[in-house]
């Protein structure tokens, strides 16, 4: 791999290109669409339970360790301003053969997530109509996702803009009625939650581990880098500043929590906490709200995921790692359409998988991808391009391996059925790989082995 920074910094030239038109704050969007600035609610009710009752303290345990694997992804997106991901940066550090495992495990995430929202608008759905079968809600968020998915980012953005305002609101006004209608508001109230307690530390790191995947998504980002007006300077802030603006709703959105409920045992059902707090602190008229506003983030959230994933796709098929026809874009939206309608048809699965089944793939596909990008920042900055010093030091090599260290530590955390299952489609990708290898072999203008090469020298069709 060439030494050069500018080396690392062309996009793949080819007859069409993807349409930049994101910003900084179009792609804060995104990246707080994709990790859903409400799914702190779906993990409050076990983490208070794991944390015994410092859930907040968690979520600022989780916050700091993801922002250093944030900060891996900032400085390879700022590198290697180039579409898809983990497995771009990957490819560039390892090679060919790791970039499409670390993209073949990252498509576990990134296929899982959507079908999460889906399964969770299909719940949250039925319990406003419970006469809808919720397969037939999950069904209409798949086909409305679909259909984002191929119209793309210019009109997206604006109802990201809209979404996260609006969830903005509710988690303010949602903070303010809890202290307003809190049993009992002392000082103490607020800041006991953010401490250790009697078990120390060991609860609190137990359920950092649990809450660290309501920030899975701020990853998408980087999925963007060829939609992006400025990539190298706005792509990085942007994951680090959706990830940091999260964490602090999360932990704010905890200790409210913490307020209007101080003893987390007098929460009837912890599965639901989320709504059950919502009604303690502003009646059925906030729960309804916040219910509604839930859905709407489900479907962009599920939207954010998909993109990401089909352009993941797209960039493994322009590299001839998968077929070619996975890399064409629409006429007239310049989006990858035909991966996006691929994903929408995978994503079918959902009607008939359980929302446990689906999270155990995302973590494991997530933390494959997050580990391999820490380890990506130290071979492409730290050693190919020798940016070193004090700063380097620092920024290319401690703050990789903090993140790296944090996200092994993540691994114990997982079922044992979610290592079977990975293994299984790791295998399953190798034997892709192989098969694609072999019948590449003597066709002109597909060299499996050309990830040292410049993202402007890959070869395309």
């Amino acid at each position: 791999m060439s030494t050069s920074t500018n080396s690392l910094q062309g996009v793949p030239s080819s007859g069409q290109t993807l349409k930049r038109v994101l910003g900084l704050p179009s792609l804060i969007a995104f990246g707080l669409t994709s990790m859903g600035i409400l799914s702190v609610v779906a993990v409050y009710g076990s983490g208070t339970e794991i944390s015994d009752g410092h859930l907040p303290a968690a979520y600022v345990a989780a916050l700091v360790a993801m922002l250093f694997t944030a900060h891996s992804y900032g400085q390879m997106a700022r590198h290697v301003p180039v579409t898809g991901g983990a497995y771009t940066y990957a490819s560039k550090a390892f090679g060919s053969p790791a970039g499409f495992l670390v993209g073949w495990a990252m498509m576990l995430d990134y296929l899982f997530l959507p079908m999460v929202n889906f399964l969770l608008f299909g719940l949250y759905f039925n319990s406003l109509f419970p006469d809808v079968p919720p397969q037939l809600a999950v069904l209409a968020c798949l086909l409305l996702v679909g259909v984002f998915s191929v119209v793309g980012v210019s009109w997206i953005k604006r109802m990201n803009f809209a979404v996260v305002l609006v969830s903005v609101l509710v988690i303010l006004a949602f903070l303010v009625l809890a202290v307003v209608n809190a049993p009992s508001l002392t000082l103490e109230t607020v800041v006991r939650p953010l401490t250790l307690g009697e078990g120390g530390i060991a609860p609190v790191m137990a359920a950092a581990a649990i809450v660290a995947f309501a920030f899975l998504g701020f990853d998408g980002v980087s999925t963007l880098s060829e939609e992006a007006r400025n990539p190298k300077r706005d792509v990085p802030r942007g994951i680090v500043l959706s990830t940091l603006f999260a964490g602090l709703g999360y932990t704010l959105f905890s200790v409210a929590g913490s307020v209007i409920a101080p003893d987390w045992h007098s929460i009837e059902n912890l599965d639901a906490a989320g709504t059950e707090l919502m009604q303690r602190a502003g009646g059925d008229v906030l729960m309804v709200v916040f219910v509604l506003v839930n859905l709407c983030g489900l479907v962009l959230c599920g939207t954010a995921a998909q993109m990401s994933v089909s352009r993941v796709v797209y960039a493994m098929g322009r590299d001839r790692i998968l077929p070619g026809a996975l890399a064409k874009l629409h006429p007239r939206f310049r989006t990858p359409y035909v991966a996006a309608l691929l994903i929408s048809g995978v994503s079918l699965v959902s009607l008939v998988i359980t929302l446990e089944q689906a999270v155990y793939m995302i973590n494991f596909g997530a933390l494959i991808a997050f580990a391999a990008v820490n380890l990506a920042a130290i071979k492409v900055l730290f050693v190919d391009l020798r940016l070193r010093g004090p700063k380097g030091l620092a920024r290319n090599l401690l703050m990789p391996l903090l993140g790296f260290g944090f996200i092994g530590w993540l691994w114990t955390s997982l079922a044992w059925f979610t290592y079977l299952l990975g293994a299984a489609w790791l295998l399953i990708g190798v034997a892709i790989f192989l098969l694609r290898r072999r019948s590449a072999e003597g066709r002109p203008g597909i060299d499996f082995d050309a990830s040292d090469a410049a993202p402007d020298q890959v070869p395309t069709r």
